[in-house]
């Protein structure tokens, strides 16, 4: 084995860890593969003499990667979502993507893409990969102190504030999970029954097909309707919505809208579907305490 081979394995050694940094980072499997593969031609040109530990060289290319793609992302972020193409292509999720997505939580993928890049990266290192901050500081340009209160302040967003009582947040995410349930599997009897029988549904006009009014209302109607948008609930999980149990829907983990939902007793009552960006923006999004952190 020549020396080139010998550090090519090494290197894949550290390839499936290096990704999943670089996928909780930028949420996008092709984005993650690009800095992986960019860190290797880094090692390749390198002499690795001068590296005394090489993960924690590579995560630490890769890391940095990362932040400039998070922020060359954020200031050429547009203002506007393109709903349809983003649902079609929600519909092709690849295996690999979808795999990597599960391990994550589409709602954690969502909370993390609110966050400013070095919080991001900053969060990710440290709180899911227990990376030191002393380690994590010159890799977002701080001192170990400010890189420690990137994280902290990424921590609150994504674990989010509420006023609800632990008890009535559960049974809220019991109601959530039902519906969302029922919807995914068509079934219009548990729709029923987890719907108030004077349910009011309200729409943004971008998610309503041609003719269809803005607000519906009763059970019956509501759940028919449902029904339609049913395969949309494959890529809806539960989160934190303005402080309650709502849902986030987000092929490829990227926010396509959020269910701001009501609930009272066991049954929802009523349900807001928000898909306008300037609204998808005001809202405060967070995972629901209940769910584990990746």
């Amino acid at each position: 084995m020549n020396e080139h081979e010998g550090l090519a394995r090494r290197f894949e050694a550290h390839r499936e860890r290096l990704r999943a940094v670089a996928y909780r980072m930028l949420g996008s499997a092709n984005e993650a593969d690009d800095a992986v593969q960019e860190a290797w031609l880094r090692l390749s040109r390198t002499d690795e003499r001068g590296i005394d530990n090489l993960e924690a060289w590579l995560r630490t290319v890769v890391s940095r990667l990362c932040l400039d793609m998070l922020r060359t992302r954020a200031s050429r972020r547009e203002d506007t979502l393109e709903w349809e193409v983003s649902a079609q292509a929600g519909d092709d999720d690849p295996e690999d993507e979808a795999v990597l997505i599960d391990s994550v939580g589409r709602a954690m993928l969502v909370v993390l893409d609110t966050l400013p890049p070095a919080e991001r990266v900053a969060f990710v290192l440290h709180d899911l990969f227990a990376v030191p901050f002393d380690q994590i500081a010159p890799i977002v340009d701080r001192t170990p102190v400010t890189a420690k209160k990137l994280a902290s302040r990424a921590r609150h967003r994504v674990r989010g504030t509420t006023a609800l009582p632990t008890a009535e947040l559960s049974r809220q995410r019991r109601v959530v999970e039902a519906f969302l349930a029922a919807a995914r599997g068509g079934d219009l009897t548990a729709l029923l029954a987890v719907l108030d029988p004077d349910v009011v549904r309200r729409a943004d006009a971008v998610v309503l097909t041609p003719g269809r009014p803005a607000v519906a209302r009763g059970a019956d109607t509501v759940a028919r309707e449902t029904l339609v948008f049913g395969r949309r609930a494959t890529f809806a999980e539960p989160a934190l919505v303005d402080g309650r149990a709502g849902a986030v829907i987000a092929p490829h983990g990227r926010l396509l809208l959020a269910l701001v939902i009501t609930v009272a007793g066991d049954r929802v009552t009523e349900y807001d579907i928000v898909a306008d960006p300037a609204r998808l923006r005001r809202l405060d999004l967070a995972l629901l305490p209940s769910r584990p952190v990746p």
